[in-house]
């Protein structure tokens, strides 16, 4: 598996939105481990949650636990997987996503992902989306204490601008590891923060990175040239589309989202797919 960078840490290329495992038309448990373990057995090396990936107002942390208790089922084997988990999202039951980036709220919930995750310090904690009633500093001053004092590794964000990048990277002293935007062939209006992240040298993490490419008929000439360089290396659309995303700066780690072992088998397949500089100008065109 091609590895990139995270902070310090060196990752699998693809990893592993976990997700689809915890919400709304989740697979059972067993399926769910079958999963993350299938992922492990790809290479994969990067987990990517959050503890606001549950379906009920009762679970907060579902996707967190069922990770931890996946990670443990491996074996030794699991050692080297660095889980990157998010506060600052919440989901009331009802389906819908709110928000809370008040410092306290966030310096809470980082220490009871820990303890779900079942580590002393989480390996990358992420603030998972701006909230309108919270000064971004004072958010982002929460993961800066939260880093300061061990409770986190690596710090991240997600959701943000270019604006706050560098606002977010200016009070962490520099140690931003992480941004993680919506990216895809259908969505990319985060080709900017992409961008500045390869010049700042800090990863980039595309969530959603299939943007529904193989159930999106609307997007016309753009999924045919997804269509047409799968045809051309033999693989499916999928690698196609994530190793697009690889080949368009090397701090680009996809995570795309996945709930059957054989969906992740075929995403970690696109660490070793190779385009031609014509086809990744087309599918950067299309």
């Amino acid at each position: 598996m091609q590895q990139r960078t995270i902070g310090d840490r060196q990752v699998s290329a693809i990893g592993l939105g976990g997700m689809p495992m915890s919400i709304e038309g989740r697979p059972d448990e067993a399926r769910s481990v079958a999963t993350i373990h299938a992922a492990l057995d790809a290479g994969v090396t990067l987990i990517d949650t959050a503890d606001a990936y549950h379906r009920d107002a009762n679970e907060v942390g579902h996707n967190e636990s069922l990770i931890a208790k996946a990670l443990k089922e491996y074996g030794p084997g699991a050692d080297e997987v660095l889980v990157a988990t998010k506060g600052g999202h919440l989901r009331p039951g009802d389906g819908s996503w709110t928000q809370d980036g008040r410092p306290e709220y966030l310096k809470a919930a980082a220490k009871a992902s820990a303890q779900r995750l079942g580590v002393e310090a989480i390996g990358l904690y992420q603030f998972h989306r701006p909230d309108p009633r919270v000064p971004y500093a004072d958010s982002v001053g929460a993961i800066r204490d939260l880093l300061d004092e061990g409770v986190i590794r690596l710090a991240g964000i997600s959701n943000a601008s270019v604006a706050q990048i560098d606002e977010a990277n200016d009070i962490l002293g520099g140690r931003l590891a992480s941004v993680q935007n919506q990216f895809s062939p259908r969505f990319r209006s985060s080709e900017g923060e992409l961008e500045h992240c390869a010049k700042l040298g800090v990863a980039f993490l595309p969530w959603s990175p299939l943007g529904g490419i193989a159930s999106a008929p609307e997007l016309g000439t753009r999924h045919a040239a997804f269509d047409e360089v799968a045809a051309e290396v033999g693989a499916s659309v999928y690698q196609v589309v994530l190793a697009w995303q690889l080949a368009l700066a090397p701090v680009v780690v996809p995570i795309p989202g996945a709930s059957r072992p054989e969906s992740i088998r075929d995403s970690a397949g696109a660490a070793g797919l190779e385009l031609t500089a014509d086809q990744i100008a087309r599918l950067s065109a299309a």
